[in-house]
């Protein structure tokens, strides 16, 4: 970004470096992934949702039932609706804000139902499960994949010097979220333990009820934060003489629809997460960065350490794309 004042967004940077191509190519993996994580809300929702309440089923006219969790990812779909018909998130952003308090929330309730509601920390297991490394990989992937965000995030910092250390206060603050969230839900349940840990916590206990109420309270304000740079991506390709509001409501109503169905198709929250860590978020974060940073800096022209670093970083990462979205895919195969 410091090569050209000009870049202020993510795709900026692929049309920098390869031109308009590079702009679409990143565009369309950057997108996917926002749609595909705004798809994992909805299973999320209707994971919890069903938790709560294992029995419930909604008629739909007469003779017509819908099951639980499908009922509740159609339910929370309407009420996220209104949300991504707002052109002003400023107010939501602050809500999401929120979302590192509700990580606290979450931990702190987890590990309160182990040590003080009858569970403990005594279960153990296989320390190297290597049938699901590569899917624990993808999974690693996705939980860092915040990468398309940066440069919108560096524009809008008044103290842009600060910029490297607020990622590493972010980064560390995650770790041990992330670390912390998965010993000790192991500890918790051991080889039992569900793509949600909180799937596992017995929903009777008021800790388990707070950890997942948090829960679900989080996707519902952030929906719209994901789904908004895919509206306003599309809106750029209509002519300015309809009406801004009126696209906005038909395009977010249409996409919120999609991300319905594929949720509904796909209803796995851990393989469809696995799946766009693999093929979206190691190319999103890690391949196409590398590569507009070699054909913006040149470094690409001669032949040094930096450039054989580079290198190996890309080749692992089209090896962990290749052979992890293969097995996202047979996961998800397997599981329909």
């Amino acid at each position: 970004m410091d090569s050209n004042s000009n870049i202020r967004t993510y795709p900026d940077i692929g049309k920098h470096a390869f031109g308009k191509k590079g702009k679409l190519i990143v565009s369309i993996f950057m997108y996917i992934e926002l749609y595909l994580v705004a798809t994992g809300f909805l299973i999320l929702e209707g994971d919890n949702l069903q938790k709560l309440f294992p029995n419930m089923e909604f008629e739909v006219g007469q003779g017509l039932t819908i099951g639980g969790k499908r009922g509740f990812i159609i339910l929370v779909s309407l009420i996220v609706l209104p949300t991504v018909w707002l052109d002003n998130l400023s107010l939501l952003s602050y809500v999401s804000a929120s979302g590192v308090l509700a990580s606290g929330i979450i931990l702190g309730s987890i590990i309160w139902t182990g040590a003080f509601e009858g569970i403990g920390f005594q279960q153990k297991g296989t320390l190297v499960n290597w049938d699901g490394m590569l899917t624990a990989i993808s999974l690693y992937a996705f939980c860092y994949c915040a990468h398309p965000v940066f440069p919108t995030l560096y524009t809008s910092m008044k103290k842009k010097h600060q910029f490297s250390n607020v990622l590493v206060v972010c980064f560390i603050l995650c770790t041990i979220t992330y670390a912390s969230t998965a010993i000790f839900g192991y500890l918790m349940f051991g080889p039992q333990i569900q793509s949600l840990v909180t799937l596992n916590l017995p929903a009777s206990k008021i800790s388990s009820k707070v950890a997942i109420y948090t829960t679900l309270v989080n996707p519902i304000t952030k929906y719209a934060l994901m789904v908004t740079p895919i509206v306003n991506a599309i809106k750029t390709r209509f002519p300015c003489c309809y009406n801004p509001g009126f696209l906005t409501i038909f395009i977010g109503t249409n996409l919120l629809i999609s991300t319905v169905f594929v949720a509904l198709a796909i209803p796995f929250f851990g393989s469809l997460m696995s799946l766009v860590g693999a093929l979206l978020s190691i190319t999103a974060s890690v391949i196409l960065p590398c590569l507009c940073y070699l054909k913006i800096s040149g470094i690409y022209r001669r032949f040094n350490g930096q450039l054989v670093g580079i290198c190996l970083i890309i080749i692992v990462g089209v090896c962990l794309v290749i052979f992890g979205t293969y097995a996202s895919v047979l996961d998800i195969i397997a599981n329909l």
